[in-house]
């Protein structure tokens, strides 16, 4: 009992950054001192190095590695790295010193994310710019297809957009395992700006089509991102009838996500109609809303 407590201190101290106290610990008890540097803690297997770099602790992270000799390349559970921990967290310092260390630049984490993939879910030019400098492949995937311009593009930074495209101007023509592409997935999560910069910078293929027939177009419509879905026809010539692989047009769509606006869109000012039928099944928008109980669309579909 009493060493659990022990251990749950040490980690509470270099959470905190409060290195002297924990050298302090490590001077009464030697033993415990040659056990911590090769220890891992917890469900997630995580070391000494991943806390004090998760956590931005410079002074701390430089004591494990210079005095504890304690290995920069340890990995956690899901085979992830300080660096990884340093990368995503945007602790510039930290992955600098890392980095200055010789720790390995695209080290693969569980689901085969680099670092570089996990600063990319932040919106940290900087830190991304450093990995980059330092040689991170911008062209790597992980286990689902995504390579970091796909991860950014979700995320919604137009400036990390533009700085991928202009450090690696391929790096836009790339597709999940599923056919998802960087697009698809802005346009998805309502990213306006980056939609802008990839229409504007990219050769995507209009109406380009995911492994289910779902067009970046769709993916607007169907989570109700409106001003996207008019950038889609402004820039793109998307096509506002096309169906997906069961035969669902975005109305249908839309029809099944509740989106009473982007219904009124298709049918009022692009002039769908409201009884359009998906092919394969011959069902309206009015039984999609009926069929998953969205009971606020049913009668807007009703009314138009």
């Amino acid at each position: 009992m009493a060493e659990a407590e022990n251990q749950k201190q040490l980690l509470r101290l270099i959470q905190e950054g409060r290195l002297d106290v924990f050298k302090e610990e490590l001077q009464r008890d030697k033993e415990m001192s040659k056990e911590v540097r090769r220890k891992h803690y917890g469900k997630s297997g995580d070391t000494l190095l991943h806390y004090a770099a998760r956590h931005g602790h410079l002074n701390v992270l430089t004591h494990l590695v210079e005095a504890l000799e304690m290995d920069i390349e340890m990995f956690n559970n899901d085979y992830k790295r300080p660096l990884h921990e340093a990368a995503s967290m945007g602790h510039r310092d930290c992955m600098l010193y890392l980095l200055d260390k010789g720790a390995r630049i695209d080290c693969l984490k569980k689901a085969d994310w680099t670092p570089l993939m996990m600063a990319c879910t932040r919106k940290n030019l900087e830190v991304i710019k450093d990995l980059i400098e330092h040689g991170a492949n911008p062209l790597l995937k992980n286990k689902d297809g995504w390579n970091c311009f796909h991860i950014a593009s979700r995320e919604g930074d137009p400036q990390i957009i533009q700085y991928l495209l202009t450090v690696s101007p391929s790096s836009w023509n790339t597709e999940s395992k599923i056919k998802r592409t960087p697009l698809h997935t802005a346009a998805m999560h309502g990213c306006f700006d980056v939609v802008k910069a990839l229409l504007e910078r990219c050769a995507y293929e209009p109406d380009s089509r995911d492994k289910c027939g779902v067009t970046p177009f769709m993916d607007a419509i169907q989570n109700g991102h409106i001003d996207i879905a008019q950038l889609f026809l402004e820039k793109h010539e998307a096509c506002y009838t096309a169906a997906d692989a069961v035969g669902a047009q975005p109305l249908h769509q839309a029809a099944v996500t509740a989106q009473d606006e982007a219904i009124r869109f298709l049918v009022s000012d692009l002039g769908v109609h409201v009884n359009e039928r998906a092919t394969s099944i011959q069902l309206t928008a009015l039984h999609y809303a009926a069929k998953v109980c969205f009971l606020s669309i049913a009668p807007c579909a009703m009314r138009l």
